[in-house]
C-alpha cells in the first residue's frame, strides 16, 4: 500500500493516507514533477501508460510521482526519475505551487507539487509499467499543442507549464551548461 504525505498549504504534515484513498476526497498532499531538457532545449516528454490509474495514456512532463513518509522531495524525484525512465541527471528546484484538478475515473489531484528541472542528453530507457512513449519537443510547440489538443495532456501539466516558462525566461536556464 502506497501512502501520500498529507500537508496544509504550508507543506505541514497533517498526516499519512493511501494514495488511492487521498485522490478519492481530493486531500491535499506533497507531490512533485520533474522537466528534463536535452542540450536542444527540448523538455523530454513521456506517454503515461494506458493502465495508470489515471490520466493513463496522456503526455505529461518527464516524471511525477509522490514522496514517501520521511522521503525529501529531492530524494523522490531522483528515485522517481530512475524508476520511471532510467534515467540519472542533477535536479533543481525551481518552484512549488498548489493546484486541484478533476481527473478521470472520479479521482482528484490536490498537491502542493515541487518542480525540478534538470539536463541531460542520455535517452531514457522508460519502464513500460509507467511509460508507454516518449519524445523530446521544443516549449514552443508545446505550448501550441496543448492550445490545439488540450485533451492529450494530464492537468497537471496544463497548469504548470506556463509557471515554468516564465521561470525559464527569468532565470535565463537554457544558457546554463549541461
Amino acid at each position: 500500500m502506497e501512502e501520500v504525505v498529507l500537508v496544509d498549504k504550508d507543506n505541514n504534515v497533517q498526516g499519512f493516507m493511501e494514495k488511492m484513498e487521498a485522490h478519492q476526497k481530493g486531500l491535499l498532499h506533497r507531490a512533485f514533477s520533474v522537466f528534463v531538457f536535452n542540450s536542444n532545449n527540448e523538455l523530454l516528454l513521456q506517454q503515461r501508460a494506458h493502465i495508470k490509474y489515471h490520466s493513463g495514456g496522456l503526455w505529461t512532463n518527464t516524471c511525477c510521482s509522490h514522496p514517501r513518509k520521511n522521503e525529501s522531495f529531492l530524494d523522490a524525484a531522483n528515485r522517481r526519475l530512475n524508476e520511471e525512465m532510467g534515467m540519472v541527471c542533477n535536479l533543481e528546484n525551481v518552484f512549488s505551487f498548489i493546484y486541484k484538478a478533476h481527473l478521470d475515473k472520479g479521482l482528484i489531484e490536490h498537491e502542493l507539487d515541487w518542480v525540478f528541472v534538470g539536463k541531460s542528453d542520455t535517452l531514457p530507457i522508460p519502464n513500460p509499467a509507467e511509460v508507454a512513449s516518449y519524445r523530446y519537443i521544443s516549449l514552443t510547440e508545446l505550448d501550441k499543442e496543448i492550445i490545439e489538443h488540450p485533451n492529450n495532456y494530464t492537468e497537471w501539466l496544463k497548469i504548470c507549464i506556463k509557471e515554468l516558462n516564465q521561470h525559464i525566461k527569468d532565470s535565463n536556464y537554457f544558457e546554463k551548461k549541461l
